[in-house]
């Protein structure tokens, strides 16, 4: 079965290339009235093919894996991705590398023209549209088409639909009500009026249904489009729709929204299974390796080792803390390439179990081993052999330790070697100092590559998951707390929640991550030049004696929640059953997708972003307001949009804008 799917997949990825450039040369976008003028259309043309070869079943064919790149894949080789979706949260701050701090801060630079280095306002925005542009032609190539095979047309037709309500799901989360652009261009248009959102999201959820009609699950791979997939994500449509933010105007469709998100998700569910343990999401050893076709996978983004092809996937690097300029440490291809962007809160640390709950321990790297070696206080360190970096994420009741940086400290011993560790960072100490005042963290892995070929490489070349079954379970909970069924979302929530408990038997101090396959790969380094270590730092952070005995996560009742859930719940200043339950789904969807392109449209969906951010994000806090549960307009949309044939004026632009910037 891998085998065929690996063919199918190959195959696919060959014709990328040469379908993103055809597509380019021949249809017109939206997005170009922000960065186009009056010579692109005098422009010539390239390619040979024009319009009508997309009314073939080769062109159709051609269209459609364009159309796959630039909708799932193209945000991943830049930092949109995260930019837009993990800063500004409860879950990360910002970390050493402050380059794209205003995504994170909502300082006066958080405008309609941000403009980082490496993330601009208008990015996302022109992505979305350009995809929304493929999707368009895609639908009206595929009604048009001349094929005798009706399979060709209906499956072309369902990934278009698809398309376009997955950039239109992602603009609504973003932004709120945008243009509705559903028709394919075919001249430079300049006159743009916005939609609300709740004619935004009635289309997604008429276009997914489309796609959810006209799509079958005969795919064997997560990177083709299924029903499932349309499922999945028609179910989030509805979850959007029935959430806070939207209260004004969704009374009437509310209670149907809802009891439509389970109704879909148990379908989704029933179809896609969860990994037995949650380490295998994450145990990636291979380009098109067996973690990449997982049942739990719903829906990934494809990269290719194939240079000619452009594809990478940049998520190896944001989450990755510096590493190599500390003492006997150099940088080397299993430590990834510290870009250092992203840096967990104390309420990612704290919001887990640490003592019965795997998913911390099987998601972030704690420890590091030497390897440059040298001389430090008198004592030699062997590359490969000695613990060079350890982080120990205790508790804030330790009082084991006195200082945050704990250098050499004669009470912490690596047993193996019996030697001290000359890098101990400590999330609590005596000191009060923390984590958050140090660029020093511990990395998040989820995306580590082991695929990469030099250690200043920061392209990837994994699948990205854009959507799995834990997902579905936690969206099917949330409907059921909206429902006010409590008992029953318990029943999905606890499902997740015993997938990530720890097995009888199961090695509390094992680790592995996207690096574990460098010793056999191609371009591996010999093994004492790299950092990897296959140990977390478990028992040292717990301070309990070893054990293999299996542990529970199951929540009982509403009444009484996990410790780490009343902590939140009382800092937060929740009291309802109601805020209790979506206050627990919200922090199992942190336990479970920490770092999986979801966390700001969740919390902006539910209202609950100012106030997580004001409480656990420490760059956020001063300046986040209400409004920033929107993005900006981008300026350059604004000042490109026309009205009755002229340019916006002043105050046009200001009533297009969100309220606030």
């Amino acid at each position: 079965m891998i085998n065929s799917n690996n063919l199918k997949r190959k195959i696919m990825k060959n014709n990328i290339k040469r379908s993103r450039y055809l597509i380019t040369a021949l249809v017109l976008f939206m997005g170009c009235i922000t960065s186009c003028n009056e010579d692109f259309l005098d422009e010539e043309l390239t390619t040979k093919r024009n319009s009508e070869y997309f009314n073939t079943e080769e062109g159709i064919q051609s269209l459609a894996i364009g159309a796959y790149y630039k909708v799932l894949a193209s945000t991943f080789p830049s930092e949109q991705q995260f930019a837009t979706t993990n800063y500004g949260t409860d879950e990360f701050h910002v970390g050493g590398d402050d380059t794209n701090s205003p995504w994170n801060n909502y300082d006066s630079r958080f405008n309609s023209i941000v403009n980082t280095t490496r993330t601009q306002a208008e990015e996302a925005w022109d992505n979305f549209y350009l995809g929304i542009g493929l999707a368009n032609q895609l639908i009206e190539s595929a009604t048009n088409i001349e094929s005798t095979n009706p399979e060709i047309k209906k499956t072309a037709l369902g990934e278009g639909y698809f398309f376009r309500a997955y950039n239109y799901l992602k603009l609504v989360r973003q932004y709120g009500g945008v243009p509705l652009k559903l028709t394919v261009s075919t001249t430079l248009e300049l006159e743009f009026t916005r939609a609300s959102a709740e004619e935004v999201l009635a289309q997604v959820i008429e276009d997914f249904t489309q796609a959810y009609n006209l799509l079958d699950n005969s795919v064997l791979f997560p990177a083709k489009i299924s029903k499932d997939a349309a499922a999945h994500y028609l179910a989030k449509a509805y979850l959007t729709r029935a959430s806070e933010i939207n209260d004004s105007w969704n009374s009437a469709t509310k209670t149907a929204d809802l009891q439509q998100v389970v109704t879909l998700s148990d379908e989704v569910i029933g179809h896609h299974p969860l990994a037995s343990n949650y380490q295998e999401l994450w145990d990636y050893t291979a380009p098109d390796g067996p973690n990449e076709f997982l049942p739990e996978l719903i829906l990934s983004a494809q990269f290719s080792r194939d240079q000619a092809l452009a594809t990478s996937n940049f998520s190896t690097v944001p989450f990755t803390a510096r590493y190599d300029d500390l003492s006997m440490m150099k940088r080397d291809l299993t430590g990834m390439r510290p870009y250092s962007r992203l840096a967990a809160t104390y309420f990612t640390y704290d919001v887990f179990d640490h003592i019965n709950d795997s998913r911390f321990w099987k998601t972030f790297r704690t420890k590091h081993r030497v390897n440059k070696g040298g001389n430090f206080d008198g004592i030699d360190y062997v590359p490969g052999v000695d613990l060079g970096i350890m982080y120990i994420i205790n508790s804030p009741d330790d009082t084991r330790f006195s200082n945050t940086t704990n250098n050499n400290n004669p009470d912490i011993l690596y047993s193996e070697t019996g030697k001290t560790i000359p890098h101990v960072f400590v999330a609590y100490a005596s000191d009060g100092v923390g984590l958050l005042a140090n660029p020093r963290f511990p990395s998040l892995s989820k995306h580590y590559d082991a695929a990469r070929t030099s250690i200043n490489d920061n392209r990837g070349l994994r699948d990205e998951i854009l959507a799995r079954s834990a997902d579905t379970y936690l969206m099917a909970a949330e409907a059921k707390v909206r429902l006010e069924a409590y008992s029953e979302a318990l029943i999905y929530i606890n499902a997740v929640r015993n997938r990530g408990a720890y097995k009888n038997g199961e090695d509390r101090s094992f680790y592995t991550d996207g690096a574990e396959s460098y010793p056999t790969s191609d371009f591996s380094q010999p093994f004492a030049d790299n950092s990897y270590m296959n140990e977390n730092s478990y028992y040292e952070s717990n301070d309990i004696p070893v054990t293999t005995t299996a542990t529970d996560l199951t929540i009982l009742n509403t009444a009484s929640l996990p410790a780490e859930d009343e902590a939140v719940i009382a800092k937060l200043g929740y009291s309802s059953e109601y805020d209790r339950m979506l206050c627990l789904v919200l922090n199992e969807r942190t336990r479970e997708l920490c770092g999986e392109w979801h966390r700001w449209e969740d919390l902006s969906r539910t209202l609950t972003l100012v106030a997580r951010a004001k409480a656990y994000n420490p760059e956020a806090a001063p300046n986040i307001k209400d409004y920033h549960v929107l993005r900006p307009i981008p300026q350059t949309f604004l000042d490109g949009v026309y009205t009755e044939g002229r340019p916006l004026n002043a105050s046009e632009k200001a009533a297009m804008q969100n309220p606030g910037y």
